[in-house]
């Protein structure tokens, strides 16, 4: 199978994360031992959940909001591995790999709605309702899963559950600005 860098990804030619997300496991494994080190040291928990945020749950989170939606569910059991065996190691619990992408997943469309220079501001706009963002429609799974549509019924089930402030759509927008 042909695949490349590029930009911090690896890059397959079937453009699948396979490839990528097996280069993420590599790295974290490798890190996974130096957690192991500091717990032998009796560091206090504090200090290694410090540790794996910065060390591990970095690596494990790159380019998460473009990987996840998209991966398998083998590939996504195989990073969840790495969460959950640093917490054996820790001994306290740990943010899944599915809250991480929720939390990044709500904070991305503010920006992206903010700036309307960035590349996918009209993929991320509201209905004249102002109660919806625009669905973004396909006809396979893959794109569906992808973050945009994600990110779209994400922010709209969050602004149909705020159906009580009837503000029109240019608060609304600038409310999920500040929001995420």
């Amino acid at each position: 199978m042909e695949s490349f860098w590029f930009l911090g990804s690896t890059i397959s030619q079937d453009l699948k994360w396979e490839t990528h997300i097996d280069s993420i496991l590599k790295k974290a494994q490798k890190r996974l031992y130096f957690l192991r080190q500091l717990r032998k040291f009796n560091l206090p928990q504090e200090l290694l959940t410090w540790f794996y945020s910065a060390v591990i749950e970095s690596v494990l989170c790159t380019s998460i909001t473009v990987l996840f939606g998209s991966a398998t569910k083998s590939d996504r059991r195989r990073l969840q591995w790495v969460v959950q065996t640093a917490e054996r190691i820790i001994g306290a619990p740990l943010p899944t790999l599915q809250d991480l992408y929720s939390s990044r997943v709500r904070k991305r469309p503010g920006k992206i709605i903010s700036d309307t220079s960035h590349p996918g501001h009209n993929l991320l706009e509201l209905l004249p309702s102002g109660q919806r963002l625009r669905a973004l429609t396909t006809t396979t799974i893959r794109p569906k899963n992808s973050f945009c549509p994600q990110a779209v019924s994400l922010i709209s089930s969050e602004l149909s559950s705020r159906n009580d402030d009837h503000s029109p759509c240019r608060s609304l927008s600038l409310n999920i600005s500040k929001t995420f």
